[in-house]
């Protein structure tokens, strides 16, 4: 993939997502997709009824540019539908909280089912197309796993799609962190000879989530709900499993791994102890609690983000 490719992706997918975004906002505010606000998350109480559902715009606008540029190869398609399937099950779960006018959405099983049964199908993909390799972060070297593919796989994309769900917690947050998440991704599949074509939808993900910025830095006035959380997700772990890169999930998307540990080690620690590790979990909240303003956090993750991201790119240096 050229340069000027790379940046016609990155400026088309953003330039037609800001236009998409601009165009929901009125358009949710009239349908009243506003969003419910946890009560004990008194920060938030100035944020109910800004619409939710903004994934929408960055999706549509990332799929539609990946469209044009990339080569139609299968898992490129495979992994627009893993991204579709995961924002579809997204869209269920906000369209009853809207409904209800409450956070009470999709039950937990419903939502594990249904982000199950995507995973496995995704994970036998990868193991009948034979996109059963990984790279080892900070080498050149490649891995085949073979059928261990299948539980990693399921294991992946279950820890990235609830990761990136936990991360969406402020304001410009999740988008950008998932925005530099998917341009780090694009360059290291791109310096490794290139993925088909999933190093396209990682440069017009990013290009669109840039975008969505504008209208989700605080004050936000649009969220992705969980229509945008979950298929950004499902996109991550998609991309990421199919170029073999896997294993840097953990380090490029460390903070969607922090929300998570956050989150498993204050349930764990209340229940034995009946005390508290941080003030609040996902880990944002606590540094929230803490005084720090939501565009200091959301920065600060992004930041962190784009410097592992660099780091992963030194072997080819």
């Amino acid at each position: 993939m050229q340069l000027r490719q790379i940046l016609l992706c990155l400026t088309g997918a953003g330039a037609l997502s800001l236009v998409l975004c601009a165009l929901e906002i009125p358009l949710l505010r009239r349908l009243g997709a506003g969003q419910n606000i946890l009560h004990y998350v008194r920060e938030h109480a100035g944020k109910r009824g800004t619409p939710s559902m903004g994934g929408l715009g960055f999706v549509v606008a990332a799929a539609a540019v990946a469209l044009v540029f990339a080569e139609r190869d299968r898992p490129f398609f495979v992994a627009l539908a893993v991204g579709v399937g995961y924002l579809l099950v997204g869209f269920l779960d906000d369209v009853m909280k809207c409904r209800r006018r409450d956070n009470r959405g999709l039950t937990p099983g419903q939502k594990l089912f249904f982000q199950f049964a995507v995973a496995l199908l995704a994970a036998l993909y990868c193991c009948r197309a034979g996109l059963t390799s990984i790279y080892l972060p900070y080498t050149r070297t490649a891995a085949d796993i073979g059928l261990w593919m299948l539980p990693l796989g399921v294991l992946v994309f279950l820890a990235t799609v609830n990761g990136v769900n936990l991360t969406d917690g402020l304001d410009g947050l999740a988008g950008g962190v998932s925005g530099v998440f998917f341009l780090g991704l694009g360059v290291l599949i791109l310096l490794q000879g290139g993925g088909g074509a999933l190093d396209v939808l990682c440069f017009a993900l990013a290009g669109a989530l840039f975008a969505y910025l504008v209208f989700n830095t605080n004050r936000a006035s649009v969220f992705m709900g969980d229509t945008g959380s979950l298929s950004l997700g499902g996109f991550a772990a998609a991309i990421a499993l199919f170029s073999g890169n896997a294993l840097a999930i953990p380090l490029l998307g460390g903070a969607f791994v922090l929300s998570s540990i956050s989150v498993i080690l204050q349930v764990i620690y209340y229940k034995r102890t009946g005390k508290r590790i941080f003030l609040m979990a996902p880990i944002h909240h606590h540094f929230q609690e803490k005084g720090f303003a939501e565009s200091k956090i959301a920065y600060a993750y992004a930041a962190a983000t784009a410097f592992v991201g660099m780091t992963l790119l030194l072997p080819f240096a």
